[in-house]
C-alpha cells in the first residue's frame, strides 16, 4: 500500500490506468437500505475476483453520496482497524436495520398523529440526537484529508444560501474545510423539517476560523454524481498529476456507478387537483408525506442521471455509465423515515429485487424507467463493472512504482 496525500489506499492514482472510476449514492434517509444492498453484492463480486479482504473503496477514485448517501460513503472510506474501511458493504443494511428504529422513532394514533402535524410547523420532526451520538461514536475524531480514497459529500450552508460541498480534492487549497467527518454526515443528513440544522466551525492551517450553517445536502445534489464528476474534471483542468496524461473533457475515460434510493410508483404520487389546494402547510406536510421535499430531491436526482445519460451516449462511452434506481415504491416503502422493522426488511428485499430487474434508462418524457435493450439485468451489469474494477486496479498496480507486487 502506498500512502498518497495522508491517504491509505490499495488502488493507485488514475495515472497509471486507463479509467477514472467513480460511485455515487444518493439521499433517501432509511431508503439508503436499498444502495447498500446492492453494494453488498458489488463487494461481494470483487471478492471473487480479488479476494475476501478487499474493499469498495479500494476501486473507486472519489466516492460521493448525499444525505444517507454520505452515510455510507463515510463507511465505506473511514479508516477504522489497521487503516482498512470501517465497514464491510455487507454490514451497511444490518446497520440500517439496527439504528434507523431509533433515529426514526415510530408513534401512532390520533394524538401521535396532532403531535406529527404540529411538529412540521414548530420544530424538526425528529431531535437527532440519537443520530448525531451514533455518528460521533462511529466516526470518533476522523477528519476529510484520512479517507481511504477521495470523497465528496454535499451539504447546504443557509445562512449565505450556497451549496457547500466537502471534497477531499479541495483541501490542497482549502484545508479550512478538513472537517470532522462527523460533522459533515449529521450536517448532509440534516433534511429540513425531519432533522435540526448542524452549526460547526474549522480552522484553516493559517488559523482563521469558519462557520459551518448547514442542512442536508439534497438541497442542492440529491444525487451527487455530477458534483463528484465536476471535482474530478476541476483535478483535471488544474493538472493533478494523479490524472495525468488525462486530458479535460476526456469523459469517454469515466467509469461511474450511480446508486439511487429508490423513488415512488408513477400512479403513487400528488396530483394537481390535490395540490392546487395547498398553501405552505399542505406543501410541506400531506398524508404523512412532505411534498417540497420530495419534489427537489425526486428532480434533481432524475436530472443529473437524465444529462449523464445524454453525455455518455453522446460520447459512444454509454456502457461506462450505470444507473441504479428503482421507480416501483409504494405506500411505507416510499418513506424516508418509516422505520420500523418490516419496512426496513422489505427495503432489503427491495434492493435485491432490484438486481435481478434490467438496466433501465429514465424516459423523461414519461417519467418511467425504461429497459436498455441488450444490458441485461442490474446484477449482470454490476458483475460486468466489477471485473473492469479488477482489472484496472491490477493494471494500476502493475504500472506503478509504488506497488506493492501482486499475483
Amino acid at each position: 500500500m502506498e500512502m498518497e496525500g495522508g491517504r491509505w489506499s490499495m488502488n493507485q492514482p488514475p495515472t497509471y490506468g486507463e479509467m477514472i472510476t467513480i460511485l455515487s449514492i444518493d439521499g433517501g434517509g432509511i431508503r439508503g437500505t436499498i444502495p447498500a444492498t446492492i453494494l453488498s453484492f458489488l463487494e461481494h463480486q470483487l471478492q471473487i475476483l480479488d479476494g475476501e479482504d478487499v474493499r469498495i473503496a479500494d476501486y473507486f477514485d472519489v466516492i460521493a453520496g448525499t444525505s444517507t448517501g454520505g452515510l455510507v460513503t463515510a463507511m465505506l472510506a473511514t479508516p477504522g482497524k489497521d487503516n482498512r474501511p470501517l465497514y464491510a458493504a455487507k454490514d451497511i443494511p444490518t446497520f440500517y436495520l439496527e439504528h434507523c428504529p431509533k433515529i426514526f422513532p415510530q408513534s401512532s394514533g390520533v394524538l401521535a398523529s396532532t403531535t406529527k402535524l404540529w411538529g412540521v410547523v414548530s420544530r424538526p420532526k425528529y431531535d437527532g440526537k440519537y443520530l448525531h451520538d451514533l455518528i460521533r461514536r462511529e466516526l470518533g475524531d476522523k477528519k476529510l484529508h484520512q479517507t481511504l480514497t477521495n470523497i465528496v459529500v454535499p451539504t447546504f450552508d443557509i445562512r449565505i444560501m450556497q451549496p457547500a460541498v466537502f471534497s477531499t480534492y479541495q483541501l490542497r487549497d482549502y484545508s479550512i474545510k478538513d472537517a470532522l467527518l462527523s460533522d459533515i454526515c449529521i450536517s448532509t443528513s440534516a433534511a429540513p423539517t425531519y432533522l435540526p440544522a448542524h452549526y460547526f466551525e474549522t480552522m484553516g492551517s493559517d488559523g482563521m476560523v469558519k462557520n459551518f450553517h448547514l442542512v442536508d445536502g439534497g438541497v442542492a445534489a440529491n444525487n451527487p454524481t455530477l458534483v463528484a464528476v465536476g471535482e474530478v474534471t476541476r483535478e483535471i483542468f488544474r493538472k493533478n498529476p494523479d490524472f495525468f496524461p488525462i486530458k479535460p473533457m476526456d469523459y469517454g475515460r469515466f467509469l461511474v456507478i450511480s446508486l439511487g434510493t429508490g423513488s415512488p410508483k408513477s400512479t403513487d404520487n400528488y396530483s394537481a387537483k390535490d395540490a392546487a389546494k395547498w398553501g405552505v402547510l399542505g406543501w410541506l406536510y400531506h398524508n404523512g408525506g412532505t411534498p417540497l421535499i420530495d419534489t427537489f430531491t425526486h428532480a434533481s436526482s432524475d436530472m443529473v442521471d437524465f444529462h449523464l445519460s445524454v453525455v455518455f451516449r453522446a460520447l459512444h462511452s454509454e456502457r461506462n455509465y450505470l444507473r441504479i434506481q428503482g421507480d416501483t415504491l409504494t405506500g411505507h416503502a416510499s418513506s424516508v423515515d418509516i422505520a420500523t422493522k418490516e419496512n426496513l426488511e422489505n427495503l432489503v428485499m427491495i434492493g435485491s429485487d432490484l438486481l435481478k430487474k434490467p438496466v433501465s434508462r429514465l424516459n423523461m418524457e414519461t417519467g418511467l424507467f425504461e429497459p436498455v435493450e441488450g444490458e441485461g439485468t442490474n446484477e449482470q451489469a454490476l458483475t460486468r463493472f466489477a471485473k473492469l474494477l479488477s482489472d484496472e486496479r491490477r493494471l494500476r498496480m502493475q504500472r506503478s512504482p509504488h506497488s506493492p507486487s501482486i499475483k
